[in-house]
């Protein structure tokens, strides 16, 4: 590592291990934003330096052994680092971040054609998206239209919404995820001639809003539907600990959506809905103080069981934005959950130093703990979510200036 990177990092790491470092929350936050990003640009760019011969291949996770588990791009999880490398390239402006984000993004491109699952939509948005944005790359527009065609062919009138996996388990499977996928469709709605995309998105919402979640606002996992009636005929969990329990990623994925879905249409009902889940989120008694949830709120083991850092970021992320469109007691309610998150994501239990961690950004995450599959390992998109709540704080809440502005 080079010396003043050495020295920026260190700084960092002794201002969080001292709470009287800097003078008001203000200053305190901007530390620790632009500590967390300047050690995601230190290890981002040794992962990206590691991988780049080997033009198939795109990081994931860490195996049992600790070793470094990579994916081809048809993994649901290929376009998470592509799209770390644009947020990077965003906050910071080294075009060696540019030159990293096009060759990882060029990656997954096969994926447009993907007609299999819904996962396109992660795949592309995340990587072909923040490059669209910040470079009006027309190749790139090309790509998230054909992606978004691709992922049309999974909706079905009859359910109203988009089928998530093709699985003899269910008949027709939706999973909460699925809510993430709808921004390639909106996107492609407002970027072509076909009002079909929004529509699709707007029904799927529709549905999974209606269908997905409980009284407390809580949600299911996985709602499979009858083809023939439309109407639910199963509801349950793949990743949770119990059909009825709430998998703290998922419910991640659900507040996300439904901020996603009023931003991107305006209308008041995905407010008020994201509101009742953000709500349930932060209130919830088993939300430990440093607000990391554990990966499922009703494990029983609690407080012996891991954390997710991966639902943590996510929740963050969603907080900060639904904290711009709220006012009042409950908008700084959000905006506080979501600092103390940040805070706890930067600390030396989470977040990586330089050169460990096969070079992911944060430690701590689950990805499917009943099936014993990425527990208490660092995770791709637990990096995602955690880099864009940092830059989604850096400009909406401290208003600093960022590197490269937006093209679209």
């Amino acid at each position: 590592m080079k010396i003043k990177e050495l020295i920026i990092v260190s700084i960092a790491f002794l201002a969080l291990c001292n709470p009287t470092f800097g003078k008001d929350d203000k200053e305190e936050m901007r530390f620790i934003v632009d500590k967390g990003l300047n050690t995601a640009i230190l290890q981002s760019k040794r992962m990206a330096k590691s991988l780049l011969e080997q033009k198939d291949l795109l990081p994931r996770t860490i195996g049992k052994q600790g070793t470094f588990v990579t994916s081809n791009e048809k993994a649901w999880t290929s376009g998470f680092f592509p799209g770390v490398l644009w947020y990077l390239y965003e906050a910071n402006g080294d075009a060696s971040l540019k030159v990293y984000a096009e060759d990882y993004t060029k990656r997954v491109e096969k994926q447009q054609f993907t007609t299999s699952n819904h996962d396109v939509g992660f795949i592309l948005y995340c990587s072909y998206g923040n490059g669209w944005r910040l470079t009006g790359n027309e190749e790139y527009k090309k790509v998230m239209l054909q992606g978004a065609q691709s992922l049309s062919t999974r909706f079905n009138p009859t359910t109203g919404c988009i089928k998530s996996w093709d699985r003899k388990t269910w008949q027709y499977p939706v999973i909460i995820d699925n809510m993430m996928n709808l921004e390639l469709l909106l996107w492609a709605s407002k970027n072509s001639e076909h009002s079909k995309f929004g529509s699709i998105a707007r029904s799927h919402a529709d549905v999974t809003m209606k269908n997905h979640f409980r009284p407390d606002y809580s949600c299911y996992h996985v709602v499979s539907y009858d083809t023939i009636t439309g109407k639910p005929d199963q509801k349950g969990t793949y990743q949770g600990y119990a059909d009825d329990s709430d998998w703290s990623r998922g419910q991640g994925w659900a507040l996300y959506g439904y901020v996603m879905m009023y931003r991107e249409t305006k209308q008041k009902e995905y407010l008020d809905h994201a509101i009742h889940v953000a709500k349930f989120i932060m209130s919830h008694p088993q939300m430990p103080d440093d607000k990391v949830p554990y990966w499922d709120f009703d494990d029983p083991d609690i407080p012996n069981t891991p954390r997710d850092a991966s639902a943590a970021a996510v929740i963050a992320s969603a907080l900060i934005e639904l904290s711009q469109y709220t006012k009042g007691r409950f908008s700084k309610e959000c905006l506080s959950v979501a600092e103390t998150q940040l805070k706890t994501l930067s600390s030396p239990e989470y977040l990586a130093e330089p050169g460990t961690n096969c070079n992911f950004i944060l430690k701590h995450s689950v990805g499917n703990k009943p099936k014993k599959k990425e527990v208490d390992v660092p995770l791709t998109y637990a990096d995602y979510y955690y880099v864009e709540a940092l830059l989604r704080y850096k400009k909406s809440i401290l208003k600093d200036k960022i590197s490269v502005e937006t093209k679209k």
